[in-house]
């Protein structure tokens, strides 16, 4: 399948990639590892302040917001616990559409589980590896994403991300600000009770 244009070079929107079957089977595996690595709310470096929605890590490293500031760390700091392997789906997934030599090394997931979660305007920054892209794969209710400029202030623009949507950040828009304004809430029968999952796979370090 071919992407659609995003209007911005390097990001590129494959929609309904996974279809109900291929997600209905993740959706069960996912579920069944949030049940061995129960997910965390994470708190803001410095402020403390928590966030609207929860995360978990599958892979060799996790992505994690400490006091002093983001970065990775190879063991669940929370639940004191190596972070489980990463799906084989996603790994089929990345390879499908990363065009990259080597293999993630973190997928984080985000749990947005009421009608106020939200994302601000970030970007993804921590991985040594910039020249890999980030692919980012939504289950669930549907989301508006933001997408902008290489400043926070910049101007930018939303479109809708479905589940079995797949987001591939990469290139000359790898290091763009992004976020997610709302969760449309009731948009998909395919997480019981509701709610979006957000799975984003990087490459964390360079290949050797």
């Amino acid at each position: 399948m071919k992407p659609v244009d995003t209007g911005f070079e390097g990001l590129a929107l494959y929609p309904r990639h996974l279809d109900e079957v291929a997600q209905r089977a993740l959706a069960a595996e996912l579920a069944r590892a949030l049940e061995r690595a129960p997910p965390y709310r994470p708190q803001m470096p410095r402020t403390g302040k928590p966030w609207s929605i929860r995360q978990m890590n599958f892979g060799p490293l996790g992505w994690v917001s400490r006091p002093e500031g983001y970065g990775y760390a190879s063991r669940d700091e929370v639940n004191s616990a190596p972070w489980p392997a990463i799906p084989a789906a996603l790994l089929a997934l990345w390879d499908d559409v990363a065009a990259y030599p080597a293999s993630p090394e973190c997928c984080l997931v985000n749990l947005y589980e009421q009608p106020k979660a939200r994302m601000g305007l970030h970007r993804d920054e921590d991985e040594a590896a910039l020249d890999a892209p980030v692919v980012s794969l939504s289950l669930g209710d549907t989301c508006v994403f933001r997408v902008g400029g290489f400043a926070r202030g910049d101007k930018s623009k939303s479109f809708r991300l479905s589940s079995g949507d797949v987001l591939v950040m990469g290139g000359s828009s790898r290091l763009r600000f992004h976020g997610v304004d709302r969760v449309i809430f009731g948009s998909s029968r395919l997480i019981p009770g509701g709610g979006r999952i957000n799975l984003t796979l990087r490459r964390v370090t360079k290949p050797a």
